[in-house]
């Protein structure tokens, strides 16, 4: 499973990315209120959007990378380096969006990093009883 740790990492890269793209869309589209009148065509502006489009396009190919990862190794391996998309998200919003962190920010992304520390350190220990659920390569090992 240790194998699937690069793939499972460029996945939270690609999934924390789409959200930096959707935010910078929507920062360019700015607040708006949808009415009847102006709805259809701020929800075309809006898909319309490069930022947004590259945002949703990159979520796509996050989730096609995390549903191959998922294919082939338990989900209580993989789903927790999802969290590692808050690091990724928590810089870009400082760097690019010129957000304020603090103390807990830093204390919970802290925090996360260990529990999937101890997670990956985990991953290959799979009960015998799910063993039937790993691709067959995986089976053999």
């Amino acid at each position: 499973m240790q194998r699937y740790i690069p793939l499972i990492l460029i996945v939270v890269l690609a999934n924390a990315l789409s959200q930096a793209l959707l935010k910078a869309g929507m920062a360019g589209i700015g607040a708006f209120r949808l009415t009847q009148a102006t709805a259809g065509a701020t929800v075309l502006r809006i898909l319309l959007d490069p930022y947004v489009l590259g945002g949703l396009t990159l979520m796509v190919v996050s989730m096609a990378g995390h549903l191959y990862v998922l294919s082939r190794v338990p989900l209580s391996f993989a789903f927790p380096f999802i969290s590692l998309s808050y690091v990724v998200v928590l810089a870009i919003s400082w760097y690019f969006f010129g957000e304020r962190l603090n103390t807990y920010h830093f204390a919970g992304t802290f925090f996360i990093c260990v529990g999937v520390l101890f997670i990956a350190r985990a991953g290959g220990e799979v009960p015998e009883s799910l063993s039937s659920l790993a691709a067959p390569d995986e089976r053999t090992q």
